[in-house]
This record gives structure tokens, C-alpha cells and sequence, in this order.
């Protein structure tokens, strides 16, 4: 891959119907990832929905086996609906499974998720995902811990190991609220804009995210910035068009999401080039690039054919 001041990264494939998993397809997917020099391969994590999502930290082991220098993420966990304390466990296992090449994103998921099937409030969830993002935190970095929270309490616990990274894999957070990218600034080390909004989307927040970092005076070098990018290559671009639209429709119909084919990206190689740099002048160091359909072809036409516009 040709160098570039950008990084980019490659989504993992995580859709597999009953029976259907192909585990050498699998490896030959990871280590040409590598091979061809991504920054870092992530997961999405989507526990109800009617597309055959495999879990992210099943996923992301299975890929540390795979791999020996390629980062591996998840973006993000909506940690609301998780434990703390078992998540923390997960993420730091897996840190050290993977001898430190774990990124952690995080979200609130927003106020339209089932948390009743979870058994959380969903009337608290801002206030839940920031305490228990403390929690972590904590359970990574001391050797006991007491916690007085509204959510979750704890005296002298100890978790062990800690993180391989330390003081603990880096921190990234979703989300497009003002709000919430306030709080990325705030609390986390980058802001990654999701796959599930525009370009135009992610200009915005990421002109919101450098006002958080002025206002809040925070060396700009401290915080990276990402976007996830539904996309498509084809050398006729109507039938990319079709082909990401339908994915999309059929990822997010679930959730009754409308008009959501509008935030692919796709048609030929030119064509998604321009728009990723777009995304790279609004201020992205990081692109994640999620190919909808045919992924390691996919996957080599962006190598080929895509990047090396953008060097």
C-alpha cells in the first residue's frame, strides 16, 4: 500500500448466515489485510437485528489468531447494554491475547435501542455509559479499586491482568450529537464518525470536534479523528449504486432506518477516491473502509485502485 499521511483500515467481515462461516476464507481475508499494510481491521457490534452479525470480541479473537501486526477494533461497543466489569474483562484479555494491538470504541447507542430487552433504564443511558467508561478505566489501570457510583459500586476489586497497552488500549467514541462529540474531546482519545452518516455528516462533526478541542484547550495531536465509509467499486457505477443500497437496506431495515442507501459511497475508483478526500480534508486521519458486498475483491480494488489517488 502506498504511503500516506492518512492511515486506512479495512472492516472485518462479520456476516455469516447459520452453517455458512468459512474460517480459511476467513484467514486468507486477515493476513492479506496485512499483507497489503492496513492500519487496522475493525468489527461493529450488533446483537438484535435480523442480519447474521457474528459477536465482536468472538470476532476479534479469532482475528488476533490470524494476524500478527494488523490492530484490531470494534466500533463501536454500546456499552450501556454491557456489564463494565465483564467487558473490561473481555477487552483486557483480548489486549493481551493479541499482545497489544486492541483499539476500543465505544457509544451510547442512542436513544432508540431496546435497553428493555437488557434490562437497563434507557432513561439514563448518557449518565450509564460515562460511568461505566470510569469503571473501566479504573478496573484497568489499579491494583484495587472502590467505586461509589450511582450505577455500580465496588470495594478492593481487583481484575487481573490488566491491559498489554498501558495504561489501556486507546479510546475511541461514536456518536453525532454536539453532545456527544463534546464528550469524545472530553473523555476519549479520538472521535470515529459512523458509517451510518453522510460525508457531508461528518464534515460538520468534525468542525465540531476542532471547536471542542479549542475551547476545552486540548493539543489537537492528542485526539484522532476516523470515519467509517460504507462503499462500493465497480467500473460501472449504477450497479455499485444498487448493490451498496441493497446492503445497507438490508443491515439497517431492521431498524426501520429510511433512506439510509444515501450514506454509501460507491461507483468507480475515482468516484470513491473523491469523496474519501473529502472526508480526509475535513480532517480524518483514519478512514475505515467497509466494502458492503464481495469484500476481498473489494478489498484489492481499493488497494489498487482507490488509496493510491489519495497519496
Amino acid at each position: 500500500m502506498a504511503e500516506n499521511s492518512i492511515q486506512f483500515a479495512i472492516s472485518i467481515p462479520q456476516f455469516a448466515a447459520d452453517g455458512t462461516f468459512d474460517p480459511a476464507r476467513f484467514r486468507a481475508y486477515l493476513r492479506r489485510a496485512e499483507e497489503l499494510g492496513f492500519h487496522s481491521g475493525w468489527t461493529g457490534e450488533q446483537v438484535l437485528g435480523s442480519m447474521p452479525h457474528l459477536g465482536p470480541v468472538e470476532t476479534l479473537s479469532y482475528a488476533a489468531a490470524c494476524t500478527e501486526r494488523l490492530r484490531l477494533g470494534c466500533a463501536v461497543f454500546v456499552t450501556p447494554l454491557h456489564s463494565p466489569l465483564h467487558l473490561a474483562k473481555s477487552i483486557s484479555s483480548l489486549d493481551q491475547l493479541s499482545r497489544g494491538r486492541v483499539e476500543v470504541g465505544v457509544g451510547t447507542g442512542g436513544g432508540f435501542r431496546m435497553f428493555s430487552a437488557f434490562g437497563v433504564d434507557g432513561q439514563h443511558f448518557v449518565a450509564r455509559f460515562t460511568e461505566g467508561l470510569e469503571l473501566m478505566r479504573a478496573m484497568w489501570t489499579q491494583d484495587r479499586v472502590d467505586f461509589d457510583g450511582h450505577f455500580w459500586q465496588a470495594r478492593g476489586a481487583a481484575m487481573e491482568p490488566k491491559p498489554f497497552q498501558k495504561p489501556h488500549p486507546p479510546v475511541w467514541f461514536g456518536g453525532s450529537h454536539p453532545n456527544a462529540l463534546r464528550r469524545a474531546v472530553r473523555l476519549a482519545g479520538g472521535f470515529m464518525g459512523a458509517g451510518s452518516t453522510t460525508t457531508a455528516d461528518f464534515v460538520e462533526q468534525a468542525r465540531v470536534v476542532r471547536e471542542a478541542l479549542a475551547e476545552q484547550g486540548r493539543d489537537p495531536a492528542t485526539f484522532r479523528v476516523a470515519k467509517r465509509v460504507y462503499l462500493g467499486v465497480d467500473d460501472d457505477p449504477g450497479r455499485a449504486r444498487q448493490r451498496t443500497g441493497d446492503a445497507l437496506n438490508d443491515l439497517y431495515g431492521y431498524f426501520g432506518l429510511k433512506g439510509i442507501e444515501r450514506v454509501g459511497v460507491a461507483g468507480r475508483p475515482g468516484d470513491v477516491a473523491s469523496e474519501l478526500a473529502q472526508i480526509a480534508a475535513a480532517g480524518a486521519d483514519l478512514i475505515l473502509l467497509n466494502p458492503l458486498f464481495d469484500e476481498a475483491e473489494q478489498m484489492e480494488r481499493l488497494v489498487a485502485g482507490v488509496i493510491p489517488q489519495l497519496a
